[in-house]
């Protein structure tokens, strides 16, 4: 029995109510513990994020891969959860405590803690009902988070053993450095802003009375950052740079600190930049901490300036007078800074080379600085620019794990689509850079490390190393490495004991603690027998890339590897990703999961473009071209959104944003519902069978052979992950042949068979356009008939046997050829769409005799034509060629020759100029190059319209004879 339609399609109407159906009952992970599984896991979003175009188009993906697994019987699991992202939700809740004039300073560790967690159970996780919206199937009932026990206590296991395989290790080495938020982060939190900047020229005098071969007696340098000669280490010259030979392994004296410091030959140096040589500061840029290393300098011997918020401090060699201690490195609410005053001193003292320029009129004038753009990096939440600082941090053996994965890849163990990412993938891979896995945060993995002060033993004495202050002396700490407070404390006891022989008993001391500092008792004697030890917990939390590694294989189960999920999930089979993780999240996945579990963590892994503004420009909110996809739903609806998502993702290549093409696919949904509705009025329901329905009519059988033939290519799509075909595919076939034009072949002829038929092949076009547009597809399923509680998201992928008859096929594809034909000629030549002609075909093929025989009426209806097998009356006449037929159509009466020709040939005469014009614009490079994406863009729209229409006119003249 079915349910009648409304006359309109709302979207609104039925979205909500179809996931509430779907989740309520389970549908999103059917119980099918005997079919093939099939998995994949979600880039787990930020649980403070909300829905950007970004996620819509990665979730779209997902989403159409998981429910056309499901389709096809599979046990198809799709793990969501969400990440507890360190900084950003920790800047959350701090954000909502200077609200209330507090700050997270006023609290332990531990009630900070709480105050976050409070704000996740009442505020986080608003994405994943955005998810829904968009109409994700995920098994929400696993729902997971990085921060859950079972997570936690996987990554917390994962560090002990990976350090104790040497694989995680203390360094101490340059990072990307928020001075406002006061922690490290990752390259992918640094965004480079071009800025409008100085490059200063400074003379660095030469040592000891030498001079270089010219006479001079000092190095020119150059800098965008002046401020960092304070803790400048070396000056670098190029090996092959002749001006420079004599000096290397010779130094200079810098001003200010007078600091004596060696010229170092390195081939950092270009000697066709500048002066060719440049100032080193191996603690403050990430170029001269590698040549600081080539030079000699060992990391911990490198200069540090600057304290945690950018503000100068004192070197270690004691150098920097002090009126700069304290000063910010920039100016800051009108104060000079570091930088300014550097920059005056250096004048006054006569080190300031002046950059030489001259004005409009000619004049020559000096500037103390030449005018640049600098790209300049700052973090993406703290806002400010990122200081390169030298501190300690804990590190993963990157390179050593990255050997499994790239052997994976070559040996196709791991398939990357599309494939053009390999090399990026293995350029990377084999440059890889020790992974920093620590942040300075209270909200997080806090990383399992407890310090215990080391001690030395003679016979049956001891004595603490008290001589260094500061956890990255390692010679005076041991380092106690465990999951738990609790094993640390034990094993603690035991060091001590094996090493003092005496009783020993431990306090953990919090570092938190503001009145706590490294410097404090370490040790004390309880009595003769008895000491006592100070532990300090580390206060770093891991990186939450370091957590979120773990995700396919710790969400299901794993350390436990006889976890019933982990046992038939893992390996996952697909990873979907945007190309921008590729390294921060999809590579550590499977440096992870290789190491960890001796698998790669999925079989295949598909990197999608990003989507862009309309002008194809990187959307900011800066720019103010940010793209909200929830009003994007609320406009034309979560189904036609996804279809554009689909339809515009060809195997990683950005996307434009076009709001005209997803109303286009809201149209497109619109024709499915009237279409399903003239089949309602015209006793057309639910097909009872999966097998395609006895067939003896052309028509009939011609469009079950295109569903195999649709079906079929299809299929080919999705297995290579060809999202713009598959969807391109469904569309052409439902908009195309079903609607436009089976429909109108069988109107007046609903016999039993075609009801049948058309009633079996809409139910087809409903579950193959399922996993793009569930939710009209859904509701049309549930419309059309009782399916015995059979809902659309369960039901079963088309299977049937059906071969393609080649008879009706030729009958019914001259049919349309001949409709498209007519009505574009008479379009062209102004006839009316109604108006009945006569065409004459003296030999007609077997196609056009097979047509008239079986289809007159039908010609006659949707062509108006009638088809004489004779030769034409003598006049004026057009030619209509369909395939091998050529069809002659009198124009006598109908229409002004002279006239007609005479409008085609202004027409064409307009086109071929513009088309020549256009051409002459885009042959020209400065054009090309100079002018702005969109008039480039906009020319050659304008070209590939004007030459369509030269082709058509000039049919149209053809015609005409």
């Amino acid at each position: 029995m079915t349910t009648e339609l409304s006359k309109t399609f709302d979207p609104a109407s039925i979205e909500a109510r179809w996931y509430q159906h779907w989740e309520k009952n389970g549908l999103f992970r059917p119980e099918r513990p005997d079919a093939q599984p099939f998995t994949i896991v979600n880039p787990p979003p930020n649980v403070t994020g909300s829905l950007h175009i970004g996620h819509a188009l990665d979730n779209t993906l997902q989403d159409i891969v998981i429910r056309y697994e499901r389709l096809r019987g599979k046990d198809a699991l799709w793990v969501v959860g969400t990440d507890h992202a360190g900084i950003a939700t920790q800047m959350v809740v701090e954000r909502q405590l200077e609200e209330r004039q507090d700050k997270r300073t006023n609290y332990s560790r531990e009630d900070f803690v709480k105050k976050v967690w409070e704000w996740k159970e009442e505020s986080g996780g608003t994405i994943t009902t955005q998810l829904r919206r968009l109409g994700c199937s995920m098994d929400w009932s696993r729902e997971q988070f990085t921060m859950d026990p079972h997570f936690s206590d996987a990554v917390l296991k994962v560090f002990v053993d990976l350090y104790n395989k040497g694989l995680i290790y203390r360094d101490k080495r340059l990072v990307n450095w928020d001075p406002k938020l006061k922690t490290a982060i990752s390259d992918l939190e640094v965004e480079t802003q071009d800025l409008k900047g100085q490059f200063w020229h400074f003379k660095y005098p030469l040592a000891d009375g030498v001079t270089l071969d010219d006479g001079r007696g000092y190095i020119e340098v150059a800098t965008t950052r002046p401020e960092t000669m304070l803790a400048d280490m070396a000056v670098a010259v190029h090996p092959s740079d002749e001006r420079y030979a004599s000096v290397v392994g010779k130094e200079v004296v810098l001003p200010i600190t007078g600091r004596r410091v060696p010229i170092v030959a390195d081939e950092h140096a270009d000697p066709e930049l500048g002066s060719g040589a440049v100032k080193i500061t191996p603690g403050h840029d990430f170029n001269d901490f590698e040549v600081g290393k080539r030079a000699g300098f060992a990391a911990g011997d490198m200069l540090n300036m600057l304290d945690g918020e950018a503000n100068v401090c004192q070197t270690a060699d004691g150098l920097v007078p002090d009126e700069y201690l304290g000063l910010h490195r920039f100016k800051r609410d009108g104060i000079d800074g570091a930088r300014e005053l550097v920059v005056q001193r250096l004048k006054e003292q006569g080190f300031l080379i002046p950059h030489i320029t001259k004005t409009k009129k000619g004049e020559e004038v000096e500037l103390d600085s030449e005018p640049r753009t600098i790209a300049t990096p700052f973090g993406d939440r703290g806002g400010v620019v990122i200081e390169p600082w030298l501190t300690d941090q804990w590190y993963v053996d990157a390179e050593k794990l990255a050997q499994a994965p790239m052997k994976a890849v070559r040996d196709g163990d791991i398939e990357i689509i599309p494939q053009s990412w390999e090399k990026t993938f293995f350029h990377w891979m084999e440059n890889i850079q020790p992974w920093c896995i620590s942040r300075q945060l209270w909200w997080g993995h806090r990383i399992p490390v407890w310090y215990g002060p080391k001690v030395t033993s003679e016979l049956s004495s001891f004595t603490v190393v008290q001589a260094a202050i500061g956890k990255s002396n390692d010679d005076a700490w041991f380092e106690f490495v465990y999951g738990n407070e609790a094993d640390a404390i034990e094993a603690a006891k035991a060091k001590y004991k094996e090493m003092t022989g005496l009783d020993c008993r431990i306090r953990i001391v919090d570092q938190d603690d503001p009145d706590w500092s490294f410097d404090g008792a370490r040790s004390r004697q309880l009595d003769d027998e008895t000491w006592e030890f100070d532990l300090y917990r580390e206060t770093d939390v891991l990186d939450t890339w370091f957590s979120s590694g773990l995700w396919p294989f710790a969400t299901l189960g794993w350390p436990d590897e006889s976890a019933p999920l982990y046992q038939k999930h893992y390996p996952n089979d697909l990873l979907i990703s945007g190309f921008d993780i590729l390294f921060f999240w999809d590579a550590r996945m499977a440096m992870q999961g290789m190491h960890l579990t001796d698998q790669a963590p999925w079989k295949r892994l598909y990197l999608h473009g990003l989507v862009r503004a309309a002008d194809g420009s990187k959307m900011s909110k800066s720019k103010g071209n940010v793209v909200d996809p929830l009003g994007l739903i609320d406009q034309y609806g979560a189904d036609a959104l996804r279809f554009f998502m689909a339809a515009m993702e060809s195997q990683g290549r950005d996307i434009k944003m076009d709001d005209e093409r997803v109303k286009g696919y809201r149209n497109f949904a619109t024709k499915l519902w009237n279409a399903t509705r003239f089949c309602q009025t015209n006793g057309i329901t639910a097909s009872t069978t999966l097998e395609a329905p006895t067939a003896t009519s052309a028509v009939n059988t011609w469009i079950i052979g295109e569903v195999a033939e649709t079906l079929a290519k299809l299929d080919a799509a999705m297995a290579d992950l060809r999202f713009d075909a598959a969807a391109n595919i469904i569309y052409h076939f439902t908009w195309d042949t079903f609607c436009d034009w089976y429909i109108e072949l069988i109107k007046g002829n609903f016999d039993e068979e075609t009801k049948a038929v058309a009633g079996w092949v809409l139910d087809q076009i409903l579950v193959m356009l399922h996993p793009f547009m569930p939710f009209v597809t859904e509701e049309l399923w549930n419309a059309q008939g009782d399916r015995a509680n059979y809902p659309l998201i369960t039901a079963k992928w088309p299977e049937f046997d059906a071969n393609k008859d080649h008879d009706a096929s030729s009958q019914i594809n001259w049919l349309i050829e001949l409709a498209s034909k007519i009505r574009g000629a008479k379009n062209e030549l102004g006839i009316a769409p109604g108006a009945k002609l006569e065409a004459y075909c003296s030999q007609p093929s077997s196609s056009l005799e097979l047509a008239r025989a079986n289809n007159a009426t039908a010609i006659e209806r949707i062509a108006r034509l009638s088809i004489n097998k004779s030769s034409p009356p003598p006049g004026s006449a057009m030619q209509l060629i369909v395939q091998r037929d050529t069809l002659v159509i009198p124009l006598e009466g109908l229409i002004d020759i002279d006239a007609e020709k005479a409008r085609l040939t202004k027409a064409l005469a307009a086109s071929a100029k513009e088309v020549k014009s256009l051409e002459g614009r885009l042959d020209n490079a400065n054009f090309v190059e100079r002018a702005k994406p969109e008039a480039v863009e906009k020319a050659k729209a304008d070209h590939a319209h004007h030459s369509a229409e030269v082709e058509r006119l000039t049919a149209a003249l053809a015609r005409l004879g």
